[in-house]
Order: C-alpha cells, then structure tokens, then sequence
C-alpha cells in the first residue's frame, strides 16, 4: 500500500470517528438542554397552579365563613336602590310599545370587615347585590308623559329576579383581598399544607425528583419552608403569590430541586448508554482495523527484509558451490585429489549451511503449529551452558574474542530438552558474537532466586534501541540496517529461543543501550 494513500486512509478514518463522537456530544447536550426546558416549562406550571390554588381555597375558606354568617343572621337585609336604568321602543306601524326596566338592588348583612380581623378596617362592610328586571308590552294603548296621568295596563308583562354575580364577586374579591393581606403569612399557609400541594403537582407533571419549598416575603425567608431549602439559582424556580387589590407581590415561593441533573440525566440514560455503547463498538473495531492496517504494514517491511536477507544467505553459498563445481571441471584441477577434496568439502559445507538455514525457518513453523516434539528430562543447567560454549568456541577463536563463566547457582537441576535448550544457549551466544564489532567480549552469569535459575548473557557488542527490544523476540523482525548486510540472519533465532523458553514455562528479557552492549536475561523453574 502507498505510504500517502495509508496516511490520507488514517486521517479519513480518524476525522470519521472523531466526528461521530462529536455528533454525539452534541446530541446528548442538546437533548439534555431540551429536557432542562421541558422541566423548567413542567415546574412554572406546578407553582403556578400552586399559587392559584393556595390563592383559591384561601378565598373558598372565606366565602364558606361568610355564608354561614349570613345564614345566621335572623333579620331581612337593608335594601337600597344601587342603580336604576330602563329601555323604551315603539313601532309606528302596528302601534306596539315594548318598555324595559332594570332596577340593581343592594342588599346590605351590616357584617363589617372586623368580624374577620380585629385588625382590619372595619368601615368595609359586605353587600350582596340583585336585580329586578321588567319587560312589558303595549299592543294599543296610548302612552304619554303629560301632566294627566292616564293608567294604562299592558298587554303583556314579563318580570325576573335574580343575584347580580359579576358585581358580588367583584365587591368580594376587593373585600377578602384586603382581609387576608392583613394577616399574617402563617394565618394564611402552613407549610404541611404547600408541601402537600407541591407533592400532587409534581406528580401529576410526572417530576419524579426530591424538592425543597420556602416562602420569601420582599426579599427574605419566612418561617413557611422545608428544613433543607436552599437557594440555588440554576436549580430554584420562583413565583409570585397572594396577589393584594393593587396588583403588588409581598410573598415569592421559591422551589429547588437539588437533585435536578441527576433527574434529567437520568432520563437520557438509557438512550446515553446505548449510544455509548455503539460509539465503544466502533471505536474498537477503529482502533482493531487501524492496528490490522498498521501490522500488514510491518508484516510486509518484515518480509521483505526477509526476502533480502534469505536472498543474501543463500547467494553466498550457491556462489561459493558455483566457483567450486568450476574449479573441479578444470582439467588441471580434476587430477588433483587434494584440490578435488578441498573444493567438495567447500560444496558439503555451504551446502550443510544453507539446509541449517531452511531447518530454521521449518523449526519454527513446527512451533507455532505445535507439531515440535519436546521431549525434558531432568538436566544441570551448566553442563547445558557449557556445551553451548562448545558449539561456538571456533567463531570465538577465530574472531579472537573470549567467553567468560561466571557460575554462582548452587541449585541447578532443570526439567528441559538438551537439545533444543542448548540450541537456545548457542542462538543467544551467536547473536552475542554477531553484534559485536570488535574482538566479541561475553560473559556468563548463573544464579538462584528462590525457585529459578537466573541465566545472564552479557556482550560489549553494538547494543540496540528501545524499539528494538520491544520487538527483538518477533517472527523475521531485525533491526533495519537499509542496505547494510554485514550481519547475517534471517529474524528467525531469537523468535525460536523465545517459544522454546516459554515451553520450558521460563521466561527471556532484554537490556540494552544503544552502543554499550546487551544483556538477556534467561529464568527458568528449578526441579523442586
């Protein structure tokens, strides 16, 4: 895949999700926004209904007293013309004459104001108001305003009486407001009684979230409030109440739900969650993808260092049998047994070397296919070591370097495979000896730690970078050298060690410093 095409892929891939996480920021902000509204609509609704309601039965109390007072009194009311007004139509054709007379009569109980408080006003006094209304209808009488008074009786005569509602409640309301503004808050409201109130309205609105109620009066509290009201101005809702005859507010209710974000949050939970959840699902399999992507990535730098340096492996050895079978053909050599036996031992040599080499890459497929025969048996875990030594002295000798042990386990008896385990010792030398620019210097520690032999190797060789010892132990991984081929290797020995310790349940680290050398790090279980 083309670097660019992969980085725009990313990029693309990234504002995606980026973009849908906002999206649902977003969502989730404005629906809570919405839900604050929609509570903030529900609760103007309850205190408001509170307040008419508290205003009502203020005023129901009152009209209930009122009417059994007058029910009491035994005497016929005083009765006053209020108002006396009248209508006159006449119809020249047929002589037909239609007179309307309406008389508003005031009906005064002489229940002053001091009845309902002593300290009211008790110049109001309480009226009841009625009306008197006549129709009448003149088909031929003469009807005139002279001097002579002439009786004329009509032809029809209709009368009707009734209570005049409109100007008693208007007269009541002006009389009871007065009435009740003096009174003090708590003669007018309890607190059980609001709380009972606010409880129903509440419900009925469906707000399902704890509440706490106070009655302000110009600016202060009152004794009419919950024990724990506290203002709070983004969680409090307030109204005017007890409205007097000129239309000025003494008390405010205050209700705060300090509970509110929890309430509205919790309406959107369900749906929160699931949202969540999704966004998670498609984060995962970003990051999953992302990580796919970036892996064949790496796979396919690896293999092609593979390729490389397999290609490189073989084309020294198949050069080297090349010059060797032309050498042989030669008339001057072909007789000569020396030479002739010299040049097979070449051809047997780098033949043996490039089927190592396949072994290799055999070996550790066996592995991950778990087709690998191990076999353990109890072994001493410096004879291993020692035997290793062994395997690799020549490379030593010949690169004039040295191999020094360093032996302080006292317990070292291990459950391993010889053979595979000292394959294990011999990579982790070789690797040692590679990395070594000059003259290959490497010791060898032993030793217990509780139930484990410890076993270090330590070269003074090129060291390796941070990256590199986090991926040192993966299948053809090698540290890119570009075109540089000057250490032989196919990625493969360390990768084998690693699966051959872990089967033996051990473990392998790495310390290293670009520069200063290496140290691996191999910890095994004793036999108990």
């Amino acid at each position: 895949m083309n670097k660019l095409f992969f980085r725009l892929l990313v990029v693309l891939m990234s504002l995606s999700l980026i973009g849908i996480i906002l999206v649902q920021v977003y969502w989730f902000n404005t629906s809570f926004k919405n839900n604050d509204e929609q509570f903030r609509y529900h609760v103007t609704q309850v205190i408001g209904n509170v307040a008419d309601k508290l205003q009502k039965e203020e005023a129901y109390s009152f009209i209930d007293k009122y009417k059994k007072l007058k029910d009491s009194i035994g005497k016929e009311p005083e009765k006053s013309d209020f108002l006396e007004f009248g209508y006159y139509q006449r119809d020249s054709r047929t002589n037909e004459t239609i007179i309307y007379s309406n008389n508003i009569i005031s009906e005064d109980f002489n229940v002053s104001s001091s009845f309902f408080d002593k300290k009211t006003d008790s110049i109001k006094k309480l009226k009841n108001f009625s009306s008197k209304r006549v129709t009448e209808v003149y088909n031929n009488g003469e009807i005139d305003n002279s001097d002579v008074q002439q009786k004329v009786t009509p032809d029809i005569k209709i009368q009707k009486k009734g209570k005049l509602d409109v100007l008693e409640n208007a007269q009541f309301e002006i009389f009871f407001k007065d009435i009740a503004a003096a009174k003090s808050l708590q003669e007018r409201v309890s607190k059980e009684k609001l709380h009972k109130l606010l409880e129903t309205e509440l419900k009925e609105y469906e707000v399902k979230t704890p509440f706490e109620f106070g009655i302000y009066s110009n600016g202060l509290a009152t004794k009419v409030k919950s024990d724990k009201f506290r203002f709070d101005k983004n969680s409090t809702y307030s109204i005017p109440i007890f409205t007097d005859n000129e239309g000025n507010n003494k008390y405010q209710l205050l209700v705060s739900f300090p509970h509110k974000e929890k309430f509205l949050f919790s309406e959107l939970v369900g749906i929160t969650l699931l949202s969540i959840i999704f966004t998670l699902i498609i984060v995962i399999a970003y990051s999953s993808a992302l990580n796919q992507l970036i892996r064949q990535r790496q796979i396919s730098e690896i293999k092609t260092d593979f390729i490389n340096n397999m290609t490189h492996e073989f084309k020294t050895p198949i050069a080297t049998i090349n010059l060797a079978l032309d050498a042989i053909k030669n008339p001057k050599v072909i007789d000569d047994k020396e030479k002739v036996s010299r040049y097979l031992q070449m051809i047997r040599d780098e033949n043996k070397r490039m089927h190592a080499q396949v072994e290799n890459v055999l070996r550790i497929s066996k592995l991950e296919k778990k087709e690998l025969e191990i076999n353990k048996e109890s072994n001493n875990i410096h004879e291993i070591i020692e035997e290793a030594i062994e395997h690799v002295n020549l490379i030593i000798e010949d690169r004039q370097g040295t191999i020094t042990t360093h032996f302080a386990a006292n317990r070292t008896t291990v459950l391993l495979n010889d053979v595979h385990f000292t394959n294990v010792i011999v990579n982790v030398l070789d690797n040692a000896i590679k990395y070594s620019p000059e003259e290959p210097k490497i010791d060898v520690y032993t030793e217990n730690v509780k139930d484990f032999v410890i076993i270090k190797i330590k070269d003074q060789g090129s060291g390796m970078s941070k990256v590199a010892q986090k991926r040192i132990f993966e299948k053809f991984y090698r540290e890119h050298t570009g075109d540089l081929h000057n250490v032989k290797g196919h990625g493969l020995g360390l990768a084998y060690v690693k699966r051959i310790i872990e089967d033996h349940n051990g473990e392998i680290f790495v310390e290293s410093e670009k520069g200063k050398g290496s140290t691996f790090i191999i910890k095994i279980p004793l036999i108990n």
